[in-house]
């Protein structure tokens, strides 16, 4: 076993006080529609960048991804996969990070 799974939630963990935790209060950090880096980290299979703009794309309706940017850990052991896209909304980006965590070849998402 290499470890326990490490996941990462960026748009629950709060950045904020305990009494500005309202989603109003995180609408305001975040103006929607927006640019936004989805990043998912996982070992380095044959597929996995493919997998994780597929997951990324099937929320995005019509639209595309604007960016990929792949990158292999030094050892070549572990690779992450930052996809830019046009957000519209918390909902949408709170669905595509729990669909990335959902598959097991991810082990971190940012």
């Amino acid at each position: 076993m290499d470890g326990p799974t490490v996941r990462y939630h960026p748009t629950l963990v709060s950045l904020m006080s305990a009494e500005d935790e309202s989603p109003e209060r995180f609408e305001e950090l975040l103006s929607f529609p927006c640019e936004f880096q989805i990043k998912a980290m996982g070992k380095q299979t044959l597929g996995f960048d493919e997998r994780v703009q597929k997951i990324v794309s099937r929320h995005l309706g019509d639209a595309k991804i604007l960016d990929v940017r792949t990158r292999e850990s030094g050892a070549s052991k572990y690779v992450s996969v930052s996809c830019t896209i046009k957000a519209v909304s918390r909902e949408q980006l709170d669905a595509i990070y729990m669909d990335l965590n959902s598959e097991s070849d991810v082990l971190l998402t940012l």
